[in-house]
């Protein structure tokens, strides 16, 4: 039942420009999981963002999706499982760099910080774990590479073809409490 491959990652680490592109690659149909969440009614407006009932968008794409797929979203690990997926690569982006996108792309002061801090700590890297096995998660690193050469890595990576034995971990370029004021320095560090 393993019928899809899959993109995850933080906002912002490059998922809407790989995909397509790797899906070319891998001659697949590209699927956007926001744009799926959409065109089905899927989302809900809440009070400070839009909420998508993760379960029933994952029953959607299995039953509606035939045939082999790239599906990706920064909601992969709770929208699809590891009997679902033959594979998933996880986009990081060194912190410092994700920040930097995320403002110039409009993003609140607090959701930039939230993506950053999820970024820092790893948590879609060990929530894809979860859902879909470490055998079958594997991270790329997009914080300097050029989009075609990510695409054609990536695909590899996808099909099986190798991939880093080890994980990232920015928190070990974060150390000293200066290097991480440093980090989320302009952003708000309390709830309002």
């Amino acid at each position: 039942m393993e019928n899809f491959f899959g993109i995850t990652g933080t906002p912002g680490a490059g998922k809407k420009t790989l995909a397509p592109m790797v899906a070319s690659r891998l001659g697949l149909p590209c699927i956007s999981l926001y744009d799926q969440a959409v065109s089905s009614g899927l989302i809900r407006q809440g009070d400070n963002d839009a909420e998508v009932d993760t379960t029933i968008l994952g029953r959607f794409i299995v039953k509606h999706v035939s045939g082999p797929a790239l599906v990706y979203g920064h909601l992969l690990p709770y929208v699809l499982g590891g009997r679902e997926l033959r594979r998933v690569v996880v986009l990081r982006c060194e912190p410092k760099t994700l920040k930097r996108r995320l403002l110039a792309r409009g993003y609140q002061p607090r959701r930039a910080m939230e993506n950053v801090e999820a970024e820092l700590i790893g948590v879609l890297s060990a929530e894809s774990m979860t859902a879909f096995g470490e055998s079958k998660t594997v991270e790329f690193d997009t914080t300097a590479s050029k989009p075609a050469s990510a695409a054609r890595v990536i695909s590899k990576l996808l099909k099986g073809s190798g991939g880093p034995s080890s994980r990232i971990d920015w928190t070990l370029s974060y150390t000293s409490a200066s290097r991480l004021r440093s980090l989320l320095s302009g952003l708000p560090t309390e709830s309002a």
